[in-house]
This record gives C-alpha cells, structure tokens and sequence, in this order.
C-alpha cells in the first residue's frame, strides 16, 4: 500500500520544514498584535507547525476517513497540509483547502506543497477563513482547526452545516487556555459530536460529527 510521506520526495521537504520549525522553537516569544491579520503579518516567518506525530495522526485519520472535502484552517507554511495532502493523494479520492492569512506564509506553503508533488491535491486560499470557507462546498469529510485559536468556534460554526454525518474534526493544541470553549463546545453530546483528547504535544482533540 502506498504512503507518500516515506518518499523521497515528501519526506525531504517535511524533513527541512520540521528543521527550520525547531529552530523557531529557540527563539524568544514575541508580542502579538490585537488583530488576527495584525498577528498573521507579524508572525510571517514563524512556523508554527503540527508536531511530526500530530502530522502521521492527520495522514492516518485522513487515510482511514476517505473524504471527499477537507479543509484546513490555518495553513501557515503547509506542514500539516503536506501530511493531509498526501493521504488524500494515496486514497486517490479528495481535496484539500487549506486557509492563510499572511501573503508570505500563503506563497511559501503553496510552494512547499508543489516542491512535496502535492500541488494538485491542495488548494489554499488566501484571507480570513471565515469568509473564504463560504465558498466550500459540502459535503466535509474532515476539519483540521488550527489557526487562531479564538477564531476557532467561529469557523467551525461556519463548516457545521456542510459537514457530512461521520466527519471527523481534529484541534490542535487543546491544552492552550485559549481552547477551552472549542473543547466545552464538542465535548457537549447535545452539540452532535462524540469527542475525545489524543495526547501528542500539546494535545488534539478528534470529534466526530454525528449529525444529530
């Protein structure tokens, strides 16, 4: 069976970006603008990835859930879109939309994703996720949430009605502060998700939507 991420040719670029995100982690932290777009301009050159583990979860969900659609919120340089473009590319069915509000970081994921021979399976779109999700067709068979993490619950409420019975919705870093009305809201079975926590990092949340 195939698995792209063991080519050379994946496996080269996920290898350099995983480096050049380790080298971010040394720095020290810096001050973020109030606004989403002032934060996306600001933070332009810091990765801000996946972990390697959260990256081989994405391919394996996305692998066993088989979607049609799924989309990506928070794109940053296309490491996680790299994992989720590859299983979409070995499952031979899918696409992938992915969101970034940073020009430079748009141009550079775009780029990595095409040097990793997966441009034909990813489509990113440039601007605030919340205005160009609309536009995504449903059925969704797979949510990745791992932009800003205060605009999280806005932008699944947006995907919510286009989600197929059965999709699946994976949070990243769970264990920030900022999480806790995502995590309250799928963790309540009246909202129509079956959700647990899947400790890589720091920490993912999969819900599956039930449709009820």
């Amino acid at each position: 069976m195939t698995n792209s991420l063991r080519t050379p040719q994946v496996s080269a670029v996920l290898d350099r970006l995983f480096a050049a995100a380790d080298e971010d982690a040394a720095r020290p932290p810096r001050p973020n603008p109030g606004d989403a777009q002032g934060r996306a301009d600001a933070m332009q050159d810091i990765y801000m990835p996946v972990s390697v583990a959260g990256g081989k979860l994405l391919y394996a969900l996305t692998r066993a859930a088989r979607p049609g659609t799924v989309v990506e919120f928070g794109t940053s340089y296309g490491i996680s879109t790299i994992h989720l473009a590859a299983a979409v590319a070995d499952n031979g069915i899918g696409h992938v939309y992915g969101s970034e509000m940073s020009a430079t970081k748009l141009d550079a994921a775009r780029l990595n994703i095409k040097e990793a021979g997966l441009g034909a399976h990813a489509t990113i779109l440039a601007g605030d996720a919340r205005e160009t999700f609309e536009a995504i067709e449903g059925p969704i068979g797979f949510v990745l949430l791992d932009g800003w993490k205060e605009l999280t619950g806005d932008v699944l409420r947006l995907l919510e009605p286009k989600l197929a019975p059965g999709a699946l919705v994976v949070a990243d870093d769970i264990t920030f502060p900022t999480m806790a009305d995502h995590l309250a809201y799928v963790r309540d079975p009246a909202n129509g998700y079956v959700s647990m926590e899947f400790p890589v990092e720091d920490g993912m949340e999969i819900s599956c939507y039930t449709g009820a």
